[in-house]
């Protein structure tokens, strides 16, 4: 028996195959294979068309098809982007393209309304301030888009259009409302009062279905189109975030996720309702919170990471592969000759208080730099930003020991594995698995084809421990302290 497992990325669309009994994935597929367009047209937009999304969910199924069975798939989960905006009309058609996480047109928005609600509501109830997030995203479209807002059916984020796509059904989950700031903490319910100050009509919310649990079944459209079988569940839905912890069995309070994608990620569990009170990091309920055992999460993301080790390969060193990139970094001397690199370039940033800081390359020599310092600045940079906000973490009580990780993306470089487990004095542990395969296991889970959280991890394999360097401690803090004043003298 199979269960399939659906990611859909900002930068690629992923779909995994976990063969249930032995816990191993079967196949794989990831498309396209350059990153997907993200069309930005105004500064600070962030924009993908969902249909993209689902024309590479199918590519990508086809692609497993010639290689594996798909008639044994008795189970599907879907992990997906976070905080997106996907507006339908009543043919549950998208009415615009998907105004994505990156996205930093309604910062104004949210921060309005959370002084119009009133912090202590907000933080009370929503432990977040509105900010950047789904439902402000909306209320910016009504404002400024009121042709289209006038047409929109029911708004949803980018997993529910997927799972849209595969059952016909139309929901979302009480995590999912969470990521929207449409959730009250205190009383447990939907956070109408949010939409009522926005204007926007309850009647807009899907209605609610399980993270983990079956939400729909497969259509008979999509048997044809891929021979997964009609009446097939849809088990599992959580944002990516919450899915990778899953994935590496982050599943109680103390434990600790990360990763490094496009964006970065720092992602803890804990079963107190605490805020931050400039909402540098954010809370939501985590996919595996009940009413009896609360679960949630507190998000540290910061959009700038990966994507900057990407504009660094496609722009200066497109002849080079992430690999040898990550070797030619490792020729550099740590805090790379007083060269320092802000990677704060896409977008508003939460961590800074929604400042947009941009990306800048600090202390250049023309002399005596070259591509080894400017490959391991962009890596170190990176790992700063991580601190900065694990710094911000630690004011609500989690202070990471140990750190879990798939080994994927920037965890694939030893060089940024040893530079963060050194910044934060934590031992990185490295996991064999990624999104589409964690909520192919969800799926199987949700799905009762494991019985328990521990049948489900009992394969998930550790393949890998990174420790603190002390030989390079002294020197990453005293750049570290430089960067952090070159990062105030921008956002002042």
């Amino acid at each position: 028996m199979y269960s399939l497992g659906i990611d859909i990325g900002s930068s690629s669309i992923k779909v995994a195959l976990l063969d249930i009994e032995s816990g191993k994935l079967a196949a794989s597929s990831t498309n396209p294979s350059r990153e997907m367009p993200i069309s930005a047209p105004q500064k600070g937009f962030a924009e993908q068309d969902p249909e993209m999304w689902w024309k590479y969910v199918c590519e990508g199924i086809r692609d497993i098809a010639s290689k594996c069975n798909l008639a044994k798939v008795k189970s599907i989960g879907v992990t997906y982007q976070m905080h997106g905006l996907v507006a339908v009309d009543r043919q549950v058609c998208p009415l615009r393209d998907a105004i994505i996480w990156c996205d930093s047109r309604a910062v104004s928005t949210g921060a309005r309304a959370f002084e119009e609600l009133g912090p202590e509501r907000c933080l009370s109830h929503l432990l977040n301030s509105p900010g950047n997030f789904t439902a402000s995203k909306l209320a910016w479209v009504k404002e400024n888009q009121p042709e289209i807002y006038s047409r929109v059916w029911k708004f949803m984020l980018p997993g529910d259009y997927i799972v849209y796509k595969l059952t016909g059904e139309v929901s979302t989950t009480e995590t999912g409302l969470s990521e929207q700031i449409l959730w009250d903490f205190r009383n447990s319910c939907r956070a109408d009062f949010v939409a009522d100050h926005f204007g926007i009509g309850t009647g807009l919310i899907p209605d609610i279905a399980p993270s983990i649990g079956v939400a729909a079944k497969t259509t008979e459209d999509f048997q044809n189109l891929t021979g997964i079988p009609a009446g097939t569940p849809v088990s599992y839905r959580a944002g990516d975030q919450p899915n990778n912890a899953f994935s590496l069995n982050v599943l109680n309070p103390g434990e600790i996720a990360a990763t490094g994608g496009t964006s970065g990620v720092v992602y803890g569990v804990t079963d107190v309702p605490k805020a931050d009170s400039a909402s540098r990091v954010n809370t939501f309920l985590h996919v595996n919170n009940t009413a009896s055992s609360p679960r949630l999460g507190v998000l540290l993301c910061i959009n700038g990471t990966g994507i900057m080790n990407s504009w660094v390969h496609h722009n200066i060193s497109p002849e080079n592969g992430y690999a040898e990139m990550n070797e030619i970094a490792r020729t550099a001397p740590a805090g790379c000759d007083g060269l320092t690199v802000i990677p704060f370039g896409n977008g508003a940033e939460r961590v800074l208080c929604n400042a947009t800081a941009g990306a800048s390359f600090n202390g250049l020599d023309l002399v005596r730099h070259n591509r080894s310092h400017i490959f391991r600045a962009v890596q170190e940079g990176i790992a700063f930003s991580f601190r900065y906000g694990i710094d911000t973490m630690k004011e609500l009580g989690l202070v990471p020991s140990v750190i879990r990780a798939g080994k994927a993306n920037l965890f694939l470089s030893p060089l940024f594995r040893t530079t963060l487990a050194t910044l934060t004095d934590a031992r990185i542990e490295l996991f064999d698995t990624d999104g589409a395969l964690g909520a192919a296991r969800g799926g199987a889970l949700g799905a009762g084809l494991y019985k328990s959280e521990q049948e489900a991890f009992s394969t998930l394999t550790k393949v890998g421990d990174v420790d603190p360097d002390s030989s390079w401690k002294q020197t990453l803090e005293d750049t570290y302290g430089n960067w952090k004043r070159i990062l105030d003298k921008s956002l002042n």
